[in-house]
């Protein structure tokens, strides 16, 4: 089996499907597809990036797009929107842990668990975090604004991470691909015409592939 985590995909369906083609991937050999959050919102086509990844069985968290889109029903399949509010806002494996954002200094193994099982919603507080944080102090307390980077006592989430579990992510395109021992980073933001990233765990390998061009309606990197 091959764990194949994508980054930010953005309702940007043609990268996600030469992502596919890139990492040869194939559900008969055990491969599964697990994108971290944001699969909707500021590309071309998010409907259509949701019914491939219902069809391939992908195993996604939620981000706070998807989140905002099931509060707001801009799913208009009743099926497909079902589908998308079954997802977790974590998914916890023995050496990995699968979130959108990141997660808050204080949160023990126990409360972990008891979030990977929970049934999301936009207006619980751990959910907003669990999708929307970058920077934090100690204590979990964040900045009132990401940008610019904030001032001391705020400093990238992960560093106050002591967990045994690397963390894969997305959300932080300004960030953009970054392996370390404890995390790996994988919006590089896609949707912007930047390349779309995915991390195959079992191989330790990175892939990228070409992301929106001008021509699907990308926005300028610049």
């Amino acid at each position: 089996m091959r764990r194949i985590f994508i980054g930010d995909i953005q309702g940007c369906r043609e990268p996600l499907e030469r992502m596919l083609e890139a990492v040869e991937f194939d559900p008969a050999r055990g491969d599964v597809l697990h994108p971290v959050g944001d699969l909707v919102a500021k590309g071309p086509d998010s409907l259509g990036v949701l019914r491939l990844l219902r069809d391939l069985d992908a195993r996604p968290v939620l981000g706070n797009h998807d989140l905002a889109w099931l509060r707001d029903g801009r799913i208009p399949d009743p099926a497909l929107a079902s589908w998308l509010a079954a997802q977790p806002l974590l998914r916890i494996f023995p050496d990995l842990i699968q979130v959108h954002a990141g997660l808050h200094p204080a949160w023990d193994e126990a409360h972990l668990m008891e979030l990977a099982q929970r049934r999301a919603s936009s207006e619980d507080p751990d959910a907003w975090y669990l999708t929307t944080v970058r920077y934090c102090d100690e204590e979990g307390r964040r900045p009132a604004s990401d940008w610019p980077v904030p001032d001391p006592p705020f400093v990238a989430w992960d560093e106050h991470y002591r967990g045994a579990r690397r963390v894969v992510f997305g959300h932080w395109a300004r960030r953009g691909l970054d392996l370390t021992p404890k995390v790996v980073a994988l919006d590089s933001g896609c949707v912007y015409g930047n390349p779309l990233s995915a991390w195959i765990a079992e191989e330790d390998r990175v892939v990228q592939v070409e992301g929106l061009r001008s021509d699907e309606g990308g926005l300028p990197t610049s």
